[in-house]
């Protein structure tokens, strides 16, 4: 075996990378449970393309055969109704490990210096993951697929002289159809997931050039022994593999329960509607987007007019980007930064839950205050951050981790 990874390395960096990524690369020692989440990012985006691709086997990207290939899968394929639900069941388990991810990023400031481009390639993450959840809703084509994607595609004739004939470019023809479905399932099925690949190796090599985070926000690098080890580090490799699979059968364990038991998670997994093929000429009694998209679809809707909904709503998604130059505070952890950071991450927190929830259901002029105050304390966040982050008063950082 020594002669042949001999022979391979001579060729390829197959033990450099081992080491520099897992068995060499150290870790702080402190890690606590929100440091689960981003390999089960991994985990389940591995779920997402080995199921995609064993359903692309039965399925017929047509308006005339998609339903009913999705049917087929579903019945007469053997155990195609446990790929479907993995799959379906996994975008949904997907969107709660990256927002749980992400909360830990703002948690502990693991956006600031010197990760800012470890925390850009995630939101690029995001945004490729958006836009691949969104072109695979279409692909059953049940009603709420289709009036879905109808409603979101039509946001973009909102846009000031191209609208129209972004529109009609997007959709591939005047209206939503078996070319729309076609081209939505080439992107969903070969060209964002290379984008969403690359985009997670480019995540992690970032992130393990500059060294990962920890919940004090220490850097680990400046206290070393004399071989140059981190003193508050430990090897990912067999350390964290070895929590980490814990993490993994805890995970399994409930996701694959709701698999077997509540695949459709009342409505909000997999929509009633979505189980009645689409049809131009019945409209659903309420247009939602799937419950991943619901807090940026609510603030949409908190804004009449249509053009200022639309940058409203992208407008709360870039703003994330550029999260790592608003954040002017001293420390990283929210551990030792001051009240104030504490109270309006609490705020974000549950705005941001509040527009997920006022985005399933229908609006009333009661549903659309909240969302509209709802949609002003979101923004706040971002906007006041300069602001409150400068002028609070901070912990001291301990010098060494705390654990």
């Amino acid at each position: 075996m020594s002669k042949f990874m001999e022979w391979v390395d001579a060729r390829f960096p197959a033990t450099k990378m081992w080491e520099d990524h897992l068995s060499k690369y150290y870790a702080p020692k402190n890690f606590n449970f929100y440091y689960f989440f981003g390999s089960l990012a991994l985990l389940v985006l591995v779920n997402q393309l080995l199921t995609g691709i064993w359903l692309t086997m039965s399925y017929e990207p047509s308006a005339e055969g998609a339903f009913a290939s999705v049917e087929y899968i579903m019945r007469d394929v053997e155990y195609g109704w446990i790929l479907r639900y993995l799959h379906s069941t996994g975008a949904s388990a997907f969107f709660i490990v990256v927002y749980m991810h992400m909360f830990r990023g703002l948690l502990y400031g693991s956006y600031q210096k010197p990760r800012e481009l470890v925390w850009v390639f995630g939101m690029l993450i995001y945004l490729a993951l958006m836009a691949e959840a969104f072109m695979g809703y279409l692909l059953p084509w049940g009603q709420m697929s289709y009036w879905g994607a109808q409603v979101i595609i039509s946001l973009f004739g909102a846009i000031p002289v191209i609208g129209a004939d972004l529109t009609e470019w997007i959709r591939g023809d005047y209206l939503i159809s078996g070319i729309t479905l076609n081209r939505f399932f080439a992107l969903h099925v070969v060209a964002v997931p290379i984008v969403l690949l690359a985009l997670v190796v480019l995540h992690i090599l970032a992130l393990h050039e500059v060294g990962s985070n920890n919940p004090d926000g220490v850097d680990i690098k400046k206290h070393k022994d004399e071989n140059g080890i981190p003193l508050d580090g430990i090897p990912f490799h067999p350390y964290y593999t070895v929590k980490d699979i814990v993490g993994v059968i805890v995970f399994l364990f409930v996701f694959c329960f709701i698999v077997f038991f509540f695949p459709e998670m009342g409505g909000y997994f997999l929509e009633k509607p979505n189980f009645e093929q689409a049809n131009a000429l019945k409209t659903p009694l309420h247009i939602a987007p799937v419950w991943y998209f619901t807090p940026f679809y609510a603030i949409l809707r908190a804004v009449p007019d249509k053009l200022m909904g639309v940058v409203a709503m992208g407008g709360s998604i870039a703003a994330l980007f550029v999260l790592p130059w608003l954040d002017r505070s001293p420390v990283k952890s929210m551990r030792y930064k001051g009240w104030l950071s504490k109270i309006w991450l609490l705020v974000f927190c549950i705005c941001f839950v509040i527009l997920g929830v006022l985005g399933v259901l229908a609006p009333t002029p009661e549903r659309t205050l909240v969302a509209r105050i709802c949609t002003v304390l979101y923004f706040a966040y971002f906007i006041l951050m300069p602001f409150y982050t400068r002028m609070e008063k901070t912990k001291p950082v301990p010098e060494r981790v705390t654990g």
